[in-house]
């Protein structure tokens, strides 16, 4: 299947074959969900991590796949840093979460997961694509993509060469923030990208005396950006230390924060 059609920069590519969605014959992916925000330190890798954990903890096969090369925090995320994926006459085997979550970084790939990956942008939208074609993901309800920040050419690369039913923006109730999201938002429907909606994370946080809502900035002006966009809220979630810790095995903190992203997941499980 050839996106050149749709592709906004058709009149200007060198490809001379165009991009083509290719698939691991190997693989069943029901559902490909993106997770993005355009703008890094919004907590994006977290929210993609909760989608994926709270769609496992509802019974889904799920897998997530860390396509920010660059800065991968996935494998920390899910607590498995210390793994390294696995190879078969299938493909990569990717590693597995404690939840049975399987997951493909980079940094499975590399002795030091503190060392800089410094290529250039065809290579490492090059390494994304076969983060697709070449790992086995086997039968998966839903697989998770955790996208880069920005708009350059790893997201470009992504929304060409994997079939995505549906992208989840990550905001925070600022307008800077918001701003750079709408990059990400309108990239998403030149691509013809279907968006599913947005999270606002960070909106609030909660008293832990009262447990009055306390916001630090106005967002007064949400629903102005929503109908603007033309974007649903799949909801607001609050700066809480369960979020925060959510490497942490404890079961506390997980139900918690499993409460918090249910009606979330839920909106991104109808959405077809």
């Amino acid at each position: 299947m050839s996106n050149c059609d749709t592709c906004p920069t058709k009149d200007n590519c060198s490809s001379q074959e165009g991009c083509m969605i290719e698939n691991n014959p190997y693989n069943e992916v029901k559902k490909v969900i993106a997770v993005m925000s355009g703008k890094g330190g919004v907590g994006k890798s977290t929210i993609a991590t909760l989608i994926a954990k709270t769609l496992r903890k509802k019974g889904y096969t799920v897998g997530i796949l860390d396509s920010d090369v660059t800065g991968p925090s996935i494998p920390r995320l899910m607590g498995v840093n210390d793994k390294k994926v696995g190879g078969s006459e299938l493909g990569i085997i990717p590693v597995k979460s404690p939840e049975g979550i399987s997951v493909m970084s980079l940094n499975f790939l590399m002795e030091n997961e503190e060392e800089p990956v410094i290529w250039r942008g065809p290579i490492l939208a090059g390494t994304v694509k076969q983060f697709w074609t070449d790992v086995y993901w086997g039968n998966l309800d839903y697989l998770v993509i955790d996208m880069p920040p920005g708009t350059g050419d790893v997201p470009l690369t992504v929304m060409q060469s994997i079939p995505i039913n549906g992208m989840v923006m990550v905001s925070t109730p600022h307008d800077m923030v918001s701003m750079i999201v709408a990059k990400s938002i309108n990239m998403a429907k030149k691509m013809n990208i279907p968006i599913v909606g947005i999270v606002e994370n960070m909106s609030y946080i909660l008293c832990p005396d009262c447990g009055k809502e306390i916001r630090f900035f106005d967002n007064g002006d949400i629903k102005e950006y929503l109908d603007r966009m033309d974007i649903g809220l799949l909801g607001e979630l609050p700066m809480t230390q369960e979020i925060a810790h959510i490497t942490d095995k404890n079961a506390s903190y997980e139900e918690k924060v499993f409460e918090s992203m249910s009606d979330i997941v839920d909106k991104i499980i109808k959405f077809d």
